[in-house]
């Protein structure tokens, strides 16, 4: 694998800002504007995946990143479950429906992946030295 040194060159963190502006999107241009609870929701959780991997990145350290790693799979996961309730109140369609949920699904296998290759490297970070 690659250095990487800026958590914007990570493809993890550029897939869930896309996730994030169309959820953005959505707030802005469906009847979900007018829910603003549901609006907030998603829109905090769709940002919590972001703002996760990128955190923690800059803290220099593996075992932390896995952490909030874990923690953004989580609200990849919250965001997922609140897309059925957009789903649900008729804001968005099936088909919109079916490609967020299948976007976050993969964004959650992929974040996976890297938890499981930074499990299984033996640097732990700067901070650890």
């Amino acid at each position: 694998m690659a250095t990487i040194e800026r958590f914007e060159d990570l493809d993890i963190w550029k897939e869930a800002r896309l996730l994030s502006k169309e959820i953005i999107w959505l707030s802005k241009n469906t009847e979900l504007k007018t829910d603003y609870k549901l609006r907030d929701q998603i829109k905090n959780a769709s940002g919590s995946v972001m703002d996760n991997i990128a955190e923690e990145f800059e803290r220099d350290g593996n075992l932390e990143f896995r952490q909030f790693l874990s923690i953004a799979k989580g609200s990849a996961g919250e965001s997922r479950s609140q897309l059925y309730r957009i789903y649900d109140s008729e804001y968005i369609s099936e088909e919109e429906l079916s490609s967020l949920v299948n976007r976050y699904l993969n964004l959650s296998k992929r974040i996976a992946n890297f938890i499981i290759y930074l499990n299984k490297n033996e640097f732990k970070g700067n901070k650890f030295k």
